[in-house]
C-alpha cells in the first residue's frame, strides 16, 4: 500500500467519522427543538424562560457537532 492510497483512506475515514458524529446532535436537536415547543403549547406564560433555556441547550448539542467535525481534520 502506497502512501497516496493511505492517505486517500484515511480522508474517507475522517468524513464517515465526522458523519457519524453529527448524528447524535442532529437527534439531540430535534429532540430537544420538539420538547419546548411542547412546553410553549401546555404553558405560554413561561415561553420566554423554555426560548433563551432552549438556545442555551442548542449551544452545547452544535458544540459537539464542531467537535466531530474538529476530530475528523485532526484524525
Amino acid at each position: 500500500m502506497d502512501v497516496t492510497t493511505l492517505a486517500e483512506v484515511t480522508g474517507n475515514i475522517g468524513t464517515v467519522g465526522y458523519g457519524l458524529a453529527a448524528i447524535g446532535p442532529g437527534i439531540g436537536l430535534g429532540i430537544l427543538i420538539g420538547k419546548t415547543i411542547e412546553g410553549m403549547a401546555r404553558q405560554p406564560e413561561v415561553a420566554g424562560q423554555l426560548r433563551a433555556t432552549m438556545f442555551i441547550g442548542v449551544a452545547f448539542v452544535e458544540v459537539l457537532a464542531l467537535l466531530g467535525l474538529v476530530a475528523g481534520f485532526l484524525f
